[in-house]
């Protein structure tokens, strides 16, 4: 299982000023690059080296590893290009914004991040002191040596015995005081503790459904995990001195201030956007983090699996009015179901995603369906025997629990291993969730 690990270059006023021209002059020459693959059309890394080494080479002094990584870099960011293309990200073939996007050169900020390899950038770690060491980095100047690194000592542990692969430098402007700082961001590599696979995975007790949905971001059929997420992140959230509401509240918030500023268009409305973007952006992470580990650590703590709803292709699926769209897309779901799926795998919980069909309007009692039984957001009364949920939520995730238990019967009996391993030793494992509503 790959993770990026992070940690702080502490640097002189010399090794920044170094490490600044290096990203600069690597950037400046993708740029170039990049250029060239556009009026060309070539795009494949190995086609792209053909015509641009020898520039990439000469147009800054870059080293043969740097020039390298500068063309993967440009191929890397056109074929994601290229895919949101295909994919529609950006409108339909001929309309204005997709003729817009595919005509425009990809061109790279000053100090965008450049990847070196282990001839470019080499480690040294510091016995006494856990948290530390050194690096050595190759820049415009010459080598530039004994740059001293600090971090979380579990992580620089992990940086010791599990670095794989090659280190990004990232030089960063701080959001107080404008400092200018240097990092290394850096691929670890671990193995996946086995997988639980008790016999109780075969019931809706073994399983701790989550249920997605825009009032509450998240609710478990577990009922105590449940109250907490409702009450701290969802429609119970105190708002006024006691707290500052609901997610769905700041949500509405940020999206009516990004609309003030939209329709005033200003340079220095522009601005504020960008810097919102990043702000709104580094909220829904952090609040996707502070979920998806309390849900994990619960089923680490209780022997239980996490079943989460298949919600891929939502946005093409589903249709709403206007005044609903950005409510319905504004959260990262997706974020949500990559950290969940991640941390279960850290901690050896096994996660299945559910076909969510139904699950809200289903009674647990009787299993009728009919989406009267859902009478409101929150209120959920059986229209055939009478059942009343104590939450509508709490009833969908008992539903996608329910669910898990029957996929998982099915993904273990003998029969179903031996299909799966036909298919090309398909396995159940960890998977992202899609869009999200």
């Amino acid at each position: 299982m790959k993770q990026i690990v992070q940690v702080r270059l502490e640097t002189d006023a010399s090794q920044l000023d170094a490490l600044r021209r290096t990203l600069t002059a690597c950037n400046e020459t993708a740029t170039l690059i990049a250029r060239i693959a556009h009026d060309k059309r070539v795009f494949r890394s190995r086609d792209l080296r053909a015509i641009t080494y020898a520039q990439a080479r000469s147009h800054r002094g870059l080293g043969a590893p740097v020039a390298q990584s500068c063309i993967r870099k440009v191929a890397d960011a056109y074929a994601t290009k290229n895919a949101n293309l295909r994919n529609g990200r950006y409108g339909k073939p001929g309309s204005k914004r997709y003729e817009k996007v595919a005509a425009k050169v990809i061109s790279f900020r000053e100090w965008a991040a450049q990847s070196f390899d282990d001839r470019c950038l080499s480690w040294a770690y510091d016995e006494k002191n856990p948290a530390s060491g050194r690096v050595s980095i190759w820049t415009v100047d010459g080598r530039v040596k004994n740059i001293r690194f600090t971090g979380d000592p579990n992580q620089v542990d992990l940086l010791r015995t599990c670095r794989s692969g090659e280190t990004d430098v990232v030089i960063r402007r701080q959001r107080r005081g404008g400092q200018v700082r240097a990092f290394l961001l850096a691929t670890i590599d671990i193995a996946e503790p086995e997988t639980r696979t008790e016999n109780v995975l075969n019931t809706a007790e073994g399983w701790i459904g989550v249920d997605l949905g825009i009032e509450n971001i998240a609710v478990t059929s577990d009922r105590s995990l449940a109250q907490h997420l409702m009450s701290t992140f969802g429609a119970l959230a105190p708002s006024g001195s006691a707290g500052r509401g609901s997610i769905k509240e700041r949500r509405t918030r940020n999206r009516e201030l990004r609309q003030k500023l939209q329709k005033k268009g200003t340079k220095s409305a522009k601005r504020l956007l960008r810097k919102r973007a990043r702000r709104e952006a580094r909220f829904a992470a952090d609040v996707n983090h502070q979920i998806s580990k309390q849900i994990v650590a619960e089923a680490e703590r209780t022997g239980r699996g996490i079943a989460v709803e298949d919600l891929t292709g939502i946005r093409e699926r589903v249709r709403l009015r206007k005044s609903q769209r950005a409510t319905h897309s504004s959260w990262a779901f997706a974020q949500l179901g990559a950290f969940l799926s991640y941390k279960a795998a850290r901690a050896g919980v096994p996660i299945v995603a559910v076909d969510p069909a139904y699950t809200s309007q289903t009674c647990t009692a009787c299993n009728y369906v009919d989406k009267r039984n859902r009478t409101s957001q929150a209120v959920f009364i059986c229209r055939n025997c009478g059942y009343t949920a104590e939450h509508a939520d709490i009833l969908g995730s008992d539903n996608i629990a329910r669910r898990a238990a029957a996929t998982w019967a099915r993904s273990t009996a003998p029969s179903a291993a031996q299909d799966m391993t036909a298919s090309q030793g398909l396995q159940l494992q960890t998977m992202p969730l899609g869009p999200g509503s």
